[in-house]
Order: structure tokens, then sequence, then C-alpha cells
């Protein structure tokens, strides 16, 4: 522990040292690893380092966590790989940070059923990796997807570059396994495509940006991975109105591209 510990009020230095008997190497408070943990890529930046960063190596840990900062009042701040642009994952002075990123199992690929199960700390770009062995994909497409992981993606309910044509992250989330403040664990959704009966939580989970829960565990809906030509158009137009009526023009057609994306001039010079 470091030497500051000293000036912290006694819930949080009892807290400290509860985790850190339970936790061992897990827990740091090493100020070289704390401070990385003030930002993400949305460039906000808070006041002061947290506490200590705790690196959950299993669902228990995570449980551990949030029971103990519940029962002292300490708030948590979960991180993945920090890729945000919402300042979601900035931790500042008098809170805990709980990285998910060591859950990064792929724990089932189902081909039949076009599903995975994977651990909240896999990156997007991995499992898409580990899918195409076996012919499948998660649609997801955030920009950061080599960086950035299925957590993440699923709390922020990132959009991505496809999403016009495959819908958001909520439509490719069948199932969650999530730890409340108190350190219960709940399951929430279905494995199948087909769920309609009761309170649809699952859904409320995803895009909840960590203030319901905790994820540990995520049961994907995968699709097959897209085969033969992918043509790729480009126009120029003389303005922003004129491009935007020939992006609605190309979708009263009934057409849906896979990505269909506006540049304005200066977008462009920039590329």
């Amino acid at each position: 522990m470091s030497a500051n510990h000293g000036t912290l009020s006694c819930p949080a230095t009892a807290a400290l040292e509860h985790l850190k008997a339970q936790l061992g190497a897990r827990l740091s408070t090493d100020p070289a690893e704390l401070e990385p943990l003030r930002e993400d890529r949305s460039g906000h930046r808070s006041p002061g380092a947290p506490l200590a960063l705790i690196r959950a190596g299993s669902i228990e840990d995570v449980q551990l966590v949030c029971r103990t900062a519940s029962e002292h009042g300490i708030p948590v701040v979960t991180r993945g790989a920090g890729t945000g642009l919402a300042g979601g994952a900035c931790a500042g002075p008098g809170e805990l940070v709980l990285s998910t990123q060591d859950l990064d199992q792929v724990h089932e690929i189902s081909v039949p059923n076009r599903l995975a199960v994977v651990g909240p700390g896999l990156l997007n770009g991995a499992l898409n990796a580990q899918l195409a062995e076996h012919g499948l994909w998660w649609a997801p497409d955030p920009a950061s997807k080599d960086i950035s992981t299925v957590g993440g993606n699923i709390a922020m309910n990132a959009g991505g570059l496809l999403c016009a044509k495959y819908g958001v992250t909520r439509e490719a989330v069948l199932a969650l396994k999530v730890v409340l403040a108190d350190g219960r664990l709940i399951s929430v959704g279905h494995r199948t495509v087909k769920g309609v009966t009761g309170y649809d939580l699952c859904a409320l989970l995803i895009g909840s940006e960590g203030t319901l829960g905790v994820i540990v565990e995520c049961t994907l809906a995968l699709r097959p991975v897209v085969t033969g030509p992918r043509p790729v158009v480009a126009a120029s137009f003389p303005s922003l109105i004129a491009a935007s009526a020939a992006a609605s023009a190309v979708m009263a057609e009934g057409l849906t591209p896979a990505l269909l994306e506006l540049m304005d001039g200066p977008t462009v010079e920039c590329v």
C-alpha cells in the first residue's frame, strides 16, 4: 500500500486492507498505475488519482469488490480498455477502479445456435478473429474495435459504422451476467432468438454505462460471415444539403447499405 493511506478516511482504509488481504497483487495503489486511470479517450481528466486499481480475475473478485465498496460507501468506476469518448471510465479521488480486462475468455462458441459466451474484457477484434474460423462474426463494429472491449461495447451500447444495416449493440446481445452494487450476481436475457416473456432487463442494462451493475459475462448473437464481392461507391456533391438528400434517396429506394458515411470538406482535407 502507498504511504498516503494514513490520510484516508477510516472506511477507505478498512476497505483497502480487506481487499488487499483477499486479492493480493490484483490490487494496486502504485501511483504510476493509478495516474493513467484519471482519463480515457474523451479528453476529460479527473481532479486526482483514484484510491486503487483492482484487476478482477474472476466473477467472484467483482462480487467481492462491489460488496466491500457498498459496505464502506466507496464509489466504484468500472473500466475496460479505457477507449470510451464519454468520460465514463475516468476515476477520481476516493474511488476504486475495477478493471475487467482480465475477464477475456471465450467460454463457448455454438455454431448451430449462432451464439458465443465471452468475458467482458475480450477485445472486439480478437473475438471476430476467433469467430471467423467458424464462419461467424459479431456485427457491432466500433471504429475502435481492435482496442475496445466487448463489455465496454455493451455498457455504452456502441453503434459503430455498420449500425444502419445491422443495428447497434443492443440488437446483438442475447443475455448477460451482471454483478449488482451489493455484490449479488444476476442473469438476464436468454439463449434463444425468440424471448418474449417478462421485462427485458437485458436491454435495460445495455447502454447503462455501468450505473446499474458490472457486466461479467456476455451471450452474443452472431451472424454468418459476409461472403462475395463488397462493392464500394464514392460520390462528391456541391453541398452538404445535396449529399444528405442523396443519402436519403438511397434509403428511400429500399436499399440498405452496410455502411453509409457523409464527409464534409474539412474532414476530407484532414483525411
